[in-house]
Order: structure tokens, then sequence, then C-alpha cells
């Protein structure tokens, strides 16, 4: 099994006739995403080269004709939120959001109106979600992941490439991987994600790739450690030189008011029992070191 993506997924690209969402749509095809349509207000009828998908004005037509259940979106960040709202309101019950530089209080909005309704938002300003050899939604590359036992979530996608590259090269194969974004309001957190892993009879450990500002980090450690859990964690948290009220990177990665640092998050992952690399190099090691590593190695 795996976690949001997997080979049901029927996928609808909003925003495919730009210059970001034809190109990835097409290198999401290639790694065999079933997508059933695209969708740019104004283009419907469009025909996009490469991709033999139709192209409808609305989300809602494309649910209605191709049963798309999947969105990922590459639209600009003016209009990015009312996309994610669009594809909730036609029924979506998984949405995708690439974008970066959407404004916060849009996405504040987008928080408030989706608050008790049945939809899942990954993002935005993330890679997406990706379950090795069964169907990629986003910009993750492929070709470093393979099929496996072990989840990721991480806040920044570079590293998540990073330490699934390293995950590969050490036998170690992944269920399903998941860049959640790194923006001060974004769709699911580490505690939303957690419970779906837990759930899932095919992964046994996650990877929590953190890093400073927030509380995200504390929050999934005292998840893990208010009782027993079948899956294990092991984490890494980035960010232990970042100078307080400086913004590192991401809108959502600051130091302030003394809270969020990368030693404080350590300290607490640490007191709840959960493993904490010091370097991306050593999760493999510290995977295979858990009394779960032989089925998360597909060696």
């Amino acid at each position: 099994m795996s976690i949001l993506v997997d080979s049901s997924t029927r996928l609808v690209v909003q925003g495919i006739t730009g210059r970001d969402g034809s190109f990835h749509a097409k290198q999401m095809k290639s790694y065999g995403t079933p997508i059933v349509a695209g969708v740019t207000p104004g283009k419907g009828g469009a025909a996009v080269e490469g991709l033999e998908v139709p192209v409808y004005d609305t989300v809602r037509e494309s649910v209605q004709k191709c049963g798309a259940n999947t969105s990922v979106i590459y639209v600009p960040a003016f209009a990015a939120a009312d996309a994610i709202l669009e594809a909730a309101d036609a029924g979506i019950r998984l949405v995708v959001c690439i974008t970066e530089g959407i404004p916060v209080n849009d996405m504040l909005r987008v928080h408030h109106l989706l608050k008790g309704r049945e939809v899942t938002l990954i993002g935005p300003n993330c890679p997406g979600v990706i379950s090795p050899g069964k169907a990629k939604v986003g910009i993750m590359p492929g070709f470093i992941h393979q099929p496996g036992r072990i989840g990721v979530i991480s806040r920044s996608g570079t590293l998540t490439y990073e330490i699934v590259f390293a995950l590969t090269q050490a036998g170690i194969g992944q269920s399903t991987c998941i860049g959640i974004g790194g923006d001060p309001v974004i769709g699911s957190r580490f505690i939303d994600l957690l419970p779906k892993f837990e759930s899932d009879p095919d992964t046994d450990g996650v990877v929590v790739v953190g890093e400073i500002g927030g509380s995200d980090e504390e929050q999934a450690a005292a998840w893990y450690a208010a009782k027993p859990r079948r899956i294990g964690l092991v984490a890494f948290i980035a960010g232990l030189s970042a100078p307080p009220g400086k913004r590192m990177g991401h809108a959502g990665a600051i130091v302030s008011g003394g809270k969020g640092t990368a030693r404080d998050k350590i300290e607490t992952l640490t007191r709840h029992k959960i493993p904490v690399a010091r370097d991306t190099s050593d999760i493999p090691g510290l995977i295979q070191q858990q009394p779960w590593d032989n089925s998360g190695s597909t060696r």
C-alpha cells in the first residue's frame, strides 16, 4: 500500500497549458501517473503537445467527465488560492499545490474555508507527493526513489531529495514521500499525515524532516509519545546554526520569541525517544539500527 497517491489516483492538472504545468504533467505521465485531464480557464478544448488528455475550463468538468479525484496546481500565486478552493468545491479529495509565493492572507482564507471538509491539501510551496512505482504528483525527481516500507514527511523539498537519495543508495525503499512545504500556513502538517502512515500496513517507519520555526515537530513528538505506535520514527532538524530573527529559506523558517530553535526541537524529539540524525547522511544508518530496519530495506 501507500498513502495519498497510488494506481487509483486520477489526476487533473490545474494550469496544464502553462510552461510549468505542461512540463511537469509530461514528467508525471512518463512516471506512470494516471493523468485524466487538465484545466485552464478560457482554454477548454486546447491541445497540449505530448499529452493526450482533454483540457477543460473548470475542475468540475474534469470530475464529471473524467472522474478526477486528485488535483495538482501549477498556477500563478495570485490565482492559486482560488484554484485550491475550486478543486475542493468540485469534489476533489486530494489537492497538491506546488505554487510558491502565495500571500499568507490568501492561505488563511483557504484554511478557514477548508476546515471540516473532506479534502486533504498538501502545500503550497511544496514538491508534492510520490508513492514510488505507483504515482507521482508534483515535481519530485522520480528516478531517485524506489519502492519500500519507509515513509518520508519533509518541510524542505531539497532535503527531501537529498535524504531519499541517501535511502535509495542504502537499499532502503520508500512507501510514500511527502513534501509539505515551508510556508507559515500550509494544508497538512506532520500530525495530519503521521496517522495515515500509522494506518498503512506497508509502512514500518517514517523519516520526519523538520526545520526551525513553529512547533510542528514538537507536536509530532507529542503525538508519537501519547501511546504505543505501530510505526517507528527517526528525524532530522535543519538549522542548528540559524541566528535568531533571521528567516532561513522558507517563510515559515524563522525563530521568533525565542521559540522554534533547532536545538529545542532536537531536545524535544530526543526526550520522546525519537532518534535524531545530526547529518542527512546519517539517516540510513539510523534507520538500520532500529528494530524495524529489515522490513524497511529492499535488499
